[in-house]
């Protein structure tokens, strides 16, 4: 009697055991699933040549700036994995972009990335990783450049093109201009910051970003800069004027070059006569832009 009973107490253990190893490797399951949890980012560079800003979370939505190669932003909120929405470490601007133009970083990393900073200054050139070619475009970033290469968000970049370093170079009315003059003729665009689509206060921020001064995105945020030029006759190179339309709105800002010229974007990048009153157009014969005042960050 006593041979069944160990049979049966036999397999009970065994099928307890049994059950018991299934218990555990479950547990062992579930322990390294939540070990392999993704960190959360809240910062990003673009990684890409130009990335739009949306006012909205729709690709057919406003765009109301752009991120250039280099640029940094902090995640402002989530829609689906489609849409972020993001605030532009440069000028502070807020807007919708698609997250797959940009890598995520750490906080350490962002912070290191805005520590010294060179500049392109080709209206485009390539940079290469992993034997891969990327355009970048006038004014990208170039974090942490060597001359050669930089690295950023893991991936080493190497650069062979004309840049910038601010701490290493003094800014010369010839140097500006030499600078300003590359974006002639490059195609109006509202919201754009790149040579192959921009706007007025696009194109003036660009400018001062290559020599490392921040300035806002728009032209009346810009207006707030510097201090008055009494007369627009005084005016030196690299002056900002600013322009208003009917209701007395700042709509509008070009940059003073040598010989009473204005360098502004209006349909296309074009250099034009500037006086008291405002913007002659000698195509147009007539001023095309009321001045307000000029105003001095140099």
């Amino acid at each position: 009697m006593q041979e069944p009973v160990v049979a049966a107490v036999t397999i009970f253990h065994e099928k307890w055991q049994k059950n018991c190893n299934t218990v555990n490797y479950i547990i062992r399951k579930v322990s390294k699933k939540k070990k392999k949890v993704k960190p959360v980012y809240h910062h990003a560079v673009c990684t890409v040549s130009v990335c739009p800003l949306r006012k909205k979370s729709d690709d057919r939505a406003e765009i109301v700036s752009q991120l250039l190669f280099g640029e940094l932003v902090k995640l402002v909120s989530k829609k689906n994995k489609s849409w972020a929405k993001v605030e532009c470490e440069w000028d502070g601007y807020v807007g919708w972009l698609d997250p797959k133009m940009v890598t995520p970083i750490t906080e350490d990393e962002y912070l290191k990335l805005q520590q010294e900073r060179s500049y392109s200054i080709d209206i485009s050139q390539p940079v290469t990783a992993d034997e891969h070619a990327y355009p970048i475009l006038l004014a990208s970033s170039l974090p942490g450049y060597d001359g050669m290469s930089l690295s950023m968000a893991g991936q080493q970049y190497v650069c062979n093109g004309h840049t910038i370093t601010p701490s290493q170079v003094e800014i010369t009315p010839e140097l500006l201009i030499k600078v300003a003059k590359k974006y002639l003729h490059a195609p109006y665009l509202w919201g754009g910051r790149s040579p192959f689509g921009i706007d007025c206060s696009g194109l003036t921020q660009c400018i001062f970003k290559v020599f490392g001064i921040r300035l806002p995105r728009d032209a009346y945020q810009q207006a707030e800069q510097g201090h008055i030029v009494d007369f627009v006759e005084t005016a030196e190179v690299g002056d900002l004027a600013f322009f208003e339309n009917k209701e007395g709105h700042i709509h509008h800002v070009g940059i003073i070059l040598e010989d009473k010229e204005i360098l502004h974007a209006s349909g296309y990048v074009r250099i034009d006569k500037i006086d008291h009153f405002g913007i002659y157009h000698h195509g147009k014969r007539s001023y095309t832009h009321k001045l307000r005042f000029v105003r001095r960050l140099l």
